[in-house]
């Protein structure tokens, strides 16, 4: 019986080390339906609501739950890190990430550094100002002192329209601050993506809050999920992104997180472009 006894321990403790080694950034998990699943480390900015923000210590937002049905139909678990704007770039361009989601906008630029998923979102810059502002279009803001999230597509809007380094160009770490700026005199407007300035004017009536559109002023911009270049992930999430799409998954998280549908057709256009 000792015997007995001294071999299952040694076995039990072999199970462990091997169990044990081996983990990475992207490390296996519990085996389901016959696959094993792997969990990926994904970064992200949680201060732009309601796309990613904190809730107590849980990463919540469309983004997040857009990226979890994703990662669910493409067969991974996912682990969220909240780091901040700027180390986004630095995490995925030193391969310490496996993939990012933070409303990053697919541009020309980052292209040349990172790989980007098929566009799953949207957007374009609108002005936020108090109800009694004169200011009723993008022309309207020369003059004025405009708060805007560094790093950002608001930022290169107003650098375009202002000038570079323009002192009326205030630049925050993320939109609440800048928001908070405005309400608090410091500026005479905000300019960032839709979906922020909208659902942040809905949620505080109180604060006399209107949103400007100026379609000729802001283009139209797609966000989409940010990876190392090179990634076999891409494949797999692109697969799942136009899943979700097709069976209503992701028209669901949407109406959920902005109380709207989205314009699927022209999504749909967008990411038929983007595969070509």
């Amino acid at each position: 019986m000792k015997k007995r006894y001294f071999a299952m321990v040694m076995l039990a403790m072999l199970t462990l080390v091997v169990s044990a080694c081996g983990t990475s950034k992207t490390s296996e998990t519990e085996e389901t339906n016959g696959t094993v699943k792997k969990e990926l480390r994904v970064v992200t900015d949680a201060a732009y609501a309601p796309f990613e923000y904190m809730e107590g210590d849980k990463i919540v937002g469309f983004d997040v739950d857009f990226l979890k049905a994703a990662a669910k139909e493409a067969g991974y678990e996912l682990k969220f890190d909240h780091v901040g704007w700027d180390p986004i770039f630095v995490e995925i361009g030193s391969n310490r990430a496996d993939l990012a989601v933070s409303s990053i906008s697919i541009n020309d630029e980052r292209k040349q550094t990172y790989d980007f998923s098929l566009p799953y979102f949207l957007s374009t810059n609108k002005i936020l100002v108090r109800e009694d502002s004169d200011i009723k279009d993008a022309d309207d803001l020369k003059g004025k002192v405009v708060a805007v999230q560094n790093g950002t597509t608001g930022q290169e809007a107003m650098d375009k329209l202002l000038g570079k380094n323009n002192k009326d160009i205030k630049k925050f770490d993320n939109n609440n601050l800048a928001i908070m700026e405005m309400l608090s005199g410091g500026a005479d407007a905000v300019v960032a993506d839709n979906g922020v300035v909208e659902v942040y004017a809905k949620n505080n009536p109180d604060e006399k809050l209107k949103v400007i559109e100026d379609i000729g002023s802001f283009e139209a911009e797609y966000y989409g999920i940010l990876f190392p270049k090179g990634t076999e992930l891409k494949a797999d999430f692109d697969k799942a992104i136009k899943k979700i799409v097709e069976n209503g998954t992701y028209e669901k998280i949407y109406q959920e997180w902005f109380g709207q549908k989205p314009n699927i057709e022209m999504l749909k256009a967008e990411q038929d472009k983007a595969s070509k």
